[in-house]
């Protein structure tokens, strides 16, 4: 029996033309004010980390985990990046991650595509960053237990918007959609915050360094990049295995009975993260995850090539 990752970002079609083109202007500015911040602190052996970091966060996004209720989950990574990298940068690796994930993959739509990188991407890291700063004291026990909390919050941040802007957009009803959606993903928000604490504990143990008052300017060894990229590949070989089940947006949208207002896409390149001329096959599936690893790796680290170049 074959299991694969099923597309889980807002569709084209679940948010009227207006809602989604005042996210895009709220998510050009912010990528815009990302790029200029990055671009002063970013250091030279930073940039590799940031194509690592997008590499895992897109692999770690192909496993959806089951939840509740016959729904599944998945992580969205924004607190994790912007933890590592600091937030700016956490937000570039994050849009590059979703940006990806809707143009070679299909997962989620062009039209809501400022939407979903402001949900999953922006805010996460804004929310996820700022609360564990805000609360992460000097152990080690201390930050992890800030990083999980800050994790949790972060994904509830992005059902949050979610939640409006299908209100907003005349899909949904907002004292329906915002209990059902935070609901669920109160519960996938615990995934998130396992994930993000083993994940940091396992830097803490690796690279103590790069989570540091300077972690923006932290230096890379290339041991590090080297492990990060194996630690990518290793997580895309367990995606033939990720939950079949509906993710928490899905689930909702079944529920409540706008899960046919979904549009597909104009074109199709790798959908539904299988290789076409493979067929519907692990092979498949895993290929198509390494060719994600290596394409947003190379773009996140394009990214920040180009912009140590400018600087």
């Amino acid at each position: 029996m074959h299991f694969s990752p099923i597309p889980m970002h807002i569709p084209d079609g679940f948010l009227s033309l207006i809602v989604s083109i005042i996210c895009w202007a709220i998510t050009a500015s912010v990528v815009g004010a990302a790029i200029s911040k990055t671009n002063k602190a970013l250091g030279e052996k930073q940039i590799p980390l940031m194509g690592v970091m997008a590499a895992f966060i897109f692999a770690a996004q192909m496993i959806n985990f089951p939840v509740a209720g016959g729904t599944s989950g998945h992580l969205l990574g924004g607190a994790l990046a912007a933890i590592v990298l600091g937030p700016w940068a956490g937000m570039l690796v994050m849009t590059s991650v979703i940006a990806v994930q809707a143009l070679l993959f299909q997962d989620g739509g062009l039209v809501v595509m400022g939407a979903n990188i402001l949900n999953m991407g922006l805010a996460t890291a804004a929310v996820g960053y700022g609360l564990y700063r805000s609360m992460a004291g000097r152990s080690k026990s201390a930050k992890l237990a800030a990083a999980g909390i800050a994790a949790w919050l972060s994904v509830m941040t992005g059902a949050l918007l979610t939640s409006l802007q299908l209100w907003l957009s005349g899909t949904s009803d907002l004292q329906l959609v915002i209990p059902s959606m935070l609901g669920v993903h109160a519960v996938i928000g615990i995934g998130e915050a396992l994930i993000t604490t083993f994940a940091l504990g396992f830097i803490f143990q690796t690279r103590p360094d790069l989570l540091g008052e300077e972690s923006e300017s932290a230096k890379a060894s290339s041991g590090w990049v080297y492990v990060g990229g194996l630690i990518a590949i290793a997580v895309v070989l367990l995606s033939p295995f990720a939950s079949t089940d509906p993710d928490g947006l899905e689930r909702v949208a079944t529920d409540m009975g706008f899960i046919n207002t979904s549009q597909s896409a104009p074109y199709q390149l790798i959908p539904d993260y299988a290789i076409p001329f493979l067929g519907n096959t692990n092979l498949s599936t895993i290929a198509a995850g390494i060719v994600g690893v290596i394409v947003v790796g190379l773009v996140a680290l394009l990214i920040g090539r180009g912009m140590k170049a400018k600087s």
